[in-house]
């Protein structure tokens, strides 16, 4: 069994309309969900296949940092499927670097999120003081990779080119190894 905590804001996100969410969850992560809404904890035991279990928790992370259920459940469809959190406040030197940083990674009108999300192919989520990322383990480095430029201050515009190249490269080994059928 695994203790998580999570926002009180997402909790409803978590249970889902008359429990919707939790149900699902529970059915395709063979997991038992033990919600407490008064201090955001959540308990986590395995009902079945515990390699399918072992991604429990994470859904439950994932949804508390800012993730649509959808998107969380997307970890159980490939066991390669990871979910990454990138901790901002620890990479900021005070509250208005923090501020200035989220600002950088979000972008005017949300667009550098948006274009590590469109580009990488992963789901990207800024929540609170993470950036959370659920995709493949490329998909997944090529935002880690993107964020820590932003996050050393490099300009938009190398970042995005960088996002550009990855996609083109991952797109290149999609295309290659998909290339004979018969």
């Amino acid at each position: 069994m695994q203790h998580v905590k999570i926002p009180q804001d997402r909790i409803g996100v978590l249970i889902g309309e008359g429990g919707e969410t939790m149900r699902e969850i529970e059915k395709r992560a063979e997991v038992r969900l033990d919600i407490d809404s008064e201090d955001g904890t959540v308990k986590v035991e395995s009902v079945g296949d515990p390699v399918t279990a072992l991604k429990g928790p994470d859904i439950v992370k994932a949804i508390g940092r800012g993730f649509a259920p959808d998107d969380a459940l997307a970890l159980l469809e490939d066991d390669m499927m990871m979910f990454e959190l990138i901790d901002i406040e620890a990479a900021s030197r005070n509250k208005n670097d923090f501020r200035r940083q989220k600002g950088r990674l979000i972008g005017e009108g949300g667009r550098t999120r948006e274009l590590m999300q469109e580009l990488s192919g992963a789901a990207v989520v800024i929540y609170g003081s993470t950036l959370g990322i659920i995709g493949g383990p490329e998909q997944v480095d090529a935002v880690r990779e993107a964020a820590e430029m932003i996050l050393d201050g490099a300009p938009h515009g190398s970042v995005y080119s960088f996002l550009e190249r990855k996609h083109n490269e991952m797109k290149h080994k999609g295309l290659e190894y998909h290339q004979f059928t018969g």
